[in-house]
């Protein structure tokens, strides 16, 4: 499980709890999942986003061209799990046209409502990566594992690939998708311990499922909003 400093899930456990009050299909968080997760701690009230570097109107780095699904569910039974288990994931692409090689080293994490991060492609059977590789139908998609490197120039040169997570939650209602190793993008701050902290260029995702507490996993789901954060 990634380390997230204490003072920085704080604030984004607070952008999220937002979008989950405003969300109509929110319900109380249920009880912890098995799966490994980090909770954040309350949110201190001089802890407020304007405080924090914010990323740059203007492009300061290089940017690689990303575009991603929508995140999708599947359920899957392993060859050694004796019960089907649902996973999220989503599908997605990643050019270099700037002007050089550029080293992609792509994180992918999910924060539930009530703000549990869980980092992608944890303990994931090989069975539910070839399921949606199938399902997708694209033979080019390369397994987490394996994508990360020097990426080329070029639309010939992109790569495909997929982000995988065990569902953390039969009720997802309202959830959020963080995404970095697209920028060179950086700023440093000091952490509460004086020391420093690099926060990089992260593409920020917030989702809502529609009546998922009337019908677990089978909502519609509705991207909210998308910004670029500093994280």
């Amino acid at each position: 499980m990634r380390y997230v400093p204490a003072f920085l899930t704080a604030v984004l456990i607070a952008g999220v709890a937002t979008i989950s009050r405003s969300a109509s299909a929110a319900e109380p968080a249920p009880n912890a999942t098995a799966a490994a997760a980090t909770t954040a701690p309350a949110t201190p009230a001089s802890a407020t986003i304007e405080e924090f570097p914010k990323p740059s109107l203007y492009p300061k780095s290089w940017e690689l061209k990303f575009e991603h699904s929508s995140p999708k569910r599947v359920v899957v039974q392993a060859e050694t799990s004796s019960v089907p288990k649902a996973y999220w994931y989503i599908t997605y692409t990643v050019t270099n046209e700037t002007d050089k090689e550029q080293l992609f080293l792509p994180h992918f994490d999910l924060v539930t409502k009530d703000g549990k991060i869980f980092r992608s492609d944890k303990n994931i059977p090989k069975k539910v990566f070839d399921t949606i590789k199938k399902n997708e139908g694209n033979q080019l998609m390369t397994n987490h594992a394996l994508i990360g490197g020097e990426l080329r120039l070029g639309i010939d040169e992109a790569k495909d690939g997929v982000a995988i997570w065990e569902e953390p939650d039969a009720e997802m209602g309202t959830f959020s998708v963080f995404i970095s190793g697209t920028s060179g993008e950086t700023a440093n701050v000091k952490g509460p311990d004086g020391k420093p902290v690099i926060l990089r260029k992260t593409l920020q995702l917030n989702y809502l499922i529609r009546g998922d507490s009337q019908t677990s996993g089978q909502g519609e789901v509705v991207k909210q909003s998308q910004e670029w954060v500093m994280r």
